[in-house]
């Protein structure tokens, strides 16, 4: 698909956002790729995101964005093509629009009117929403290309199982003695399990540790950046966590995992279904995402529920 024009250039897609936002627009940005293989193609997202955008092939440069309202475009000359995958609008597309593309690719939105697209619809899983919105403007998207490739540099704990106990919000977090008697059992198992989490979570996850019965050298939390992360979930043995990026990277780097979601369901935001080495579990009940406790839901996910589908998903990495 030609780019018509003479005085923009370069395909700009927005997907301001973190670790998991980035990876399921994977699919779009390569549906992107593929649609404009002469342009070069800018995705503006955080900086701290840097290294795990080297690994997607489809983005030639990453334009340091922090969020809305932070989108710098370094021309003249405007984008070709500039790309709505942050959101419905009209924030996202008022910033998109300030670049002055020839063309813009964005959901309809009647604030961000006159924009042409598809409807925004909330119950749809993040995946399917890019590449629906790409194929409404006629760019083809395989929405089950969610694959990376393995990190180059090396695993701070190959074959490690790994429990990252931490979530951002208070709704998604999964108690800390559920997570320590997973990874205690694991343990018992004969996995070498470390702990994993932000410089913010380190507490948490000594706490986990600590109630696991394991040294404080298995908490990596607050010791691992971004590149390290992806070497170490890339090369485990197994991934235990709530519905955060650490979930996403397991995806994408095919690594068995257990995601514990709640309060939104893993229609939403979970794993592939197709693809049984990575369980999804859920509490059953949609609730407040931004709530100040634990979703309900999420607390009837039990320990033993957790072991049953790592021991499952351990097992069919070992039989396929």
């Amino acid at each position: 698909m030609a780019v018509s024009g003479t005085d923009a250039e370069g395909v700009l897609a927005l997907r301001a956002l973190g670790i998991g936002d980035l990876l399921v627009a994977v699919p779009a940005l390569r549906g992107l790729r593929a649609a404009f293989p002469g342009e070069r193609l800018v995705l503006a997202g955080p900086e701290s995101l840097g290294e795990l955008v080297e690994l997607i092939d489809a983005v030639d440069e990453l334009l340091p964005t922090a969020g809305l309202g932070a989108l710098k475009w370094p021309g003249p000359p405007p984008p070709a093509v500039a790309v709505n995958l942050h959101g419905s609008g009209p924030e996202s597309t008022t910033d998109l629009l300030s670049t002055n593309p020839e063309r813009l690719i964005a959901h309809h939105h009647p604030g961000s009117s006159p924009v042409a697209g598809p409807e925004w619809i909330e119950d749809q899983h993040e995946v399917l929403r890019w590449c629906g919105l790409l194929e409404w403007h006629g760019i083809a998207a395989d929405p089950t290309d969610l694959t990376l490739p393995t990190p180059p540099g090396p695993s701070p704990a190959p074959g490690a199982a790994v429990v990252h106990p931490g979530a951002g919000l208070p709704p998604r977090r999964w108690p800390a003695d559920r997570f320590a008697e997973v990874a205690a059992a694991l343990h018992d198992e004969g996995h070498s399990v470390v702990i994993t989490g932000s410089h913010s979570e380190r507490d948490l996850a000594h706490e986990v540790a600590g109630k696991a019965g394991l040294t404080a050298e298995s908490v990596l939390a607050g010791r691992t950046g971004l590149a390290e992360l992806c070497a170490l979930i890339a090369g485990a043995s197994l991934v235990v966590c709530a519905d955060t990026g650490a979930g996403h990277l397991a995806t994408a780097f095919g690594t068995p995992s257990v995601v514990l979601f709640g309060p939104v369901p893993p229609q939403r935001w979970g794993p592939p279904p197709e693809r049984a080495q990575h369980v999804a579990l859920w509490g059953g009940d949609f609730g407040d995402p931004f709530g100040n406790e634990p979703d309900p839901g999420l607390l009837r996910i039990s320990a033993g529920d957790v072991l049953a589908a790592a021991r499952g998903a351990a097992a069919h990495r070992a039989n396929s």
